[in-house]
């Protein structure tokens, strides 16, 4: 098991990256969630095998359809057993 956490710059608020994001994230059976921040970036937390995070991340750097991803500043974390995978406001 493993967690990262994540901070997303680009075009990436108002073109349904968190949605999409949900879908992918529950698709590979992922725990965690996703927000949007302040100041345009997304942040974003993901737990489980380290193959399904690696797809997710990649996942990340093409992003929704509309969306422009720029970079992700990634930390690997200790796991805190997170319940589901949720859209955050």
């Amino acid at each position: 098991m493993k967690r990262i956490h994540l901070f997303i710059s680009g075009r990436v608020q108002g073109v349904f990256f968190r949605a999409h994001c949900k879908e992918k994230a529950d698709e590979l059976g992922l725990r965690g969630w996703v927000t949007n921040l302040p100041d345009g970036r997304v942040e974003a937390v993901f737990e489980g095998e380290e193959n399904h995070i690696a797809k997710m991340v990649h996942w990340c750097y093409s992003g929704s359809l509309g969306s422009r991803v720029e970079k992700i500043d990634i930390q690997e974390e200790k796991v805190r057993g997170e319940e589901g995978f949720e859209i955050r406001q």
